[in-house]
């Protein structure tokens, strides 16, 4: 027992004089390269299935977009003073954004799980905040790709003009950031497609439909209006509508500070959860 004893000291002392640092990270408090390629790898992941990924959204909404143009834009009169088809499209941009980061993050992480292999994300030296932010980051970048796309595809057809280029990018990148939190908590809870789906067709479609996109928030009931002020869908769209047309119906400065503490909130909820392990490493 000695001599073994003696033997595990010396090869210790060696391996400790041989690599001094080992067990340590080497890259400081962040690691850039190692995010930057979790966001790499994620960018890819969504770029090798461009047509289902980028593609197929972009018809969706298109199809959106010509039948109720078609079914109803004769018979809708302008609304705040814009054409309905020029009401009508930003609300589709931003749905197609917000539904496409969510798929994006939450795919991700159950997509790994059902398959087996997690292990991927955690054996590299990342840390929770780096997996945080790369996963969410894939998340914007997709809902940005798919409305960058549909907003080009939609001005082949209808007179699409950028009113705020700022407030554009400012609501498109937060809700995408929303979204793709939103999905990376739904990815760690769910444990089969069918749970992520639930999440979608019961919460996140809803909200969108609900919230302004086919019709003026001004015409609804007094009940339903005022939940409307609180739904976060709704300034997502307002917002957006806004820097396409120059007409909002909310509050915009109100909308901004909900969707900011909102996107903080889940931010750190998804860090406390990745953190804890719950449902990757138990």
């Amino acid at each position: 027992m000695n001599v073994n004893s003696e033997i595990n000291s010396s090869v210790s002392a060696s391996a400790k004089s041989a690599y001094p640092e080992l067990g340590v990270r080497h890259f400081g408090r962040f690691n850039h390269l190692g995010l930057w390629t979790l966001y790499r790898k994620e960018v890819r992941r969504f770029l090798k299935v461009w047509m289902q990924t980028l593609m197929a959204p972009i018809i969706t909404t298109l199809l959106f977009l010509a039948i109720f143009s078609l079914a109803l834009g004769g018979l809708r009169p302008d609304i705040n003073g814009v054409p309905f088809v020029n009401f009508l499209a930003p609300g589709l941009i931003m749905m197609a954004v917000v539904q496409n980061a969510f798929a994006n993050a939450s795919s991700s992480l159950l997509v790994a799980k059902v398959q087996g292999n997690v292990v991927d994300f955690l054996m590299p030296p990342l840390s929770p905040l780096e997996l945080n932010v790369g996963i969410t980051m894939g998340g914007i970048t997709r809902g940005l790709f798919v409305g960058g796309g549909t907003f080009i595809a939609m001005s082949l057809f209808i007179d699409l003009t950028i009113y705020n280029l700022f407030a554009a990018l400012f609501y498109a990148g937060l809700a995408s950031a929303l979204l793709a939190q939103i999905g990376l908590l739904g990815g760690i809870w769910a444990e089969k497609f069918d749970h992520l789906a639930t999440i979608s067709n019961f919460i996140i479609t809803p909200l969108s439909f609900l919230s302004g996109t086919f019709y003026s928030v001004s015409q609804l009931p007094d009940f339903a209006y005022v939940i409307t002020q609180y739904n976060p869908f709704f300034y997502m769209i307002d917002g957006f509508r806004y820097a396409l047309t120059g007409n909002a119906e909310g509050s915009l400065w109100f909308g901004a500070g909900l969707l900011i503490v909102l996107t903080l909130l889940t931010s750190a909820l998804c860090q406390y959860v990745l953190a804890k392990g719950w449902r990757i490493k138990s």
